[in-house]
């Protein structure tokens, strides 16, 4: 009898990369068409630079951490290990973060209230169904280990 459990965390169609590109380009289109501007400026523009600085080395960090561990990023790709090490000490997700505060600096440096507003796609499909699935996964395939690491640090911050 062939093995249900899944052997990769996301097999789906849903490429969080895709997802957060998608959402800006959207931003990006409807501020064209009806542009929708934040107000303050060079301040705002600091503040989403900062952010966005943040969110590159957080991505950085935790592409590092894999590495470290010989298991490779992509959740459409065997996990190896079960990585507690870099940013994922204190975020199970470190790269849908930083995907999420990139996508919020973005919007900021570029003063594009529209990014900002289709950030809500991201989180919401990150949150409610890209996120459970993986964490299926990682409990199938780590068990006990991955149960402690859950309760110990949190899903996003």
């Amino acid at each position: 009898m062939p093995d249900p459990s899944p052997k990769v965390a996301n097999p789906g169609f849903i490429r969080p990369p895709q997802v957060y590109l998608v959402a800006v380009l959207i931003g990006l289109g409807l501020q064209v068409f009806w542009p929708l501007r934040l107000p303050g400026g060079a301040t705002i523009a600091l503040v989403g630079t900062l952010l966005i600085a943040a969110a590159v080395i957080t991505f950085g960090l935790t592409v590092r951490a894999f590495a470290a561990a010989s298991t490779p990023v992509p959740g459409n790709q065997p996990a190896t290990a079960l990585v507690r090490s870099g940013p994922l000490r204190f975020s199970r997700n470190p790269i849908y973060l930083s995907f999420t505060v990139f996508q919020l600096g973005l919007g900021l440096l570029l003063h594009n209230a529209w990014i900002l507003l289709m950030l809500i796609f991201p989180v919401v499909l990150m949150d409610l169904v890209v996120i459970p699935r993986e964490e299926h996964f990682m409990e199938m395939k780590f068990g006990a280990d991955y149960a402690d690491y859950k309760a110990k640090v949190r899903r996003w911050i």
